[in-house]
């Protein structure tokens, strides 16, 4: 796994190795992850990464996260209580020497705490099948983590319908990968 573009392209992330079977520990394909990316910067959905405040819940490696970073998000949060994504997440900011523009909450991503400053990016990619993104996706605006108006990416093994308070944007497919593009209500 790498970066894919911006000021960190090229630059090799830690290696999952084993990974974390018990935690689903699943890093989103360098493949899916440009062409994820080159569908947000398309100019479809506007400029959702310059300056963007992004939440990386079931964050895992932190890929996307750091894909957002090197391409000019300000900020990230990333959200994973799993030991082996802890210390992936922890390796690859030292990698970006980013520490300063990230925060690693090491919690559950259905059960945030609260917050005043929230994300207008939300990348979401629980574990598959198990109803969790709905969950967190409640959590978060419940915690106030996602602006009006935020996009939200949701990887799953099938296209999600909108929750209450999202707007369907569109839903790509990547191989097994389904993407579905939200947006909050304002």
């Amino acid at each position: 796994m790498r970066i894919i573009a911006g000021a960190h392209r090229g630059l090799a992330l830690a290696a999952v190795g084993k990974g974390d079977a018990g935690a689903h520990l699943r890093p989103t394909a360098d493949r899916v992850r440009e062409s994820l990316f080159n569908a947000l910067v398309g100019g479809r959905y506007g400029d959702p990464i310059e300056e963007a405040r992004v939440l990386d819940l079931f964050a895992g490696t932190g890929a996307l996260g750091l894909e957002a970073l090197s391409r000019g998000a300000s900020h990230v949060t990333f959200v994973d209580d799993g030991r082996v994504a802890g210390k992936l997440i922890r390796e690859n900011v030292a990698k970006l020497r980013a520490e300063a523009c990230t925060t690693h909450l090491r919690c559950d991503a259905t059960r945030l705490p609260a917050t005043d400053t929230p994300a207008s990016l939300v990348f979401l990619d629980p574990p598959y099948g198990k109803g969790l993104g709905a969950q967190a996706l409640a959590s978060a605006i419940a915690g106030g983590w996602i602006a009006p108006g935020a996009l939200i990416v949701w990887e799953e093994s099938a296209p999600q319908p909108a929750p209450e308070g999202f707007i369907p944007l569109d839903t790509r497919r990547y191989g097994d990968t389904h993407v579905t593009l939200l947006e909050r209500d304002s």
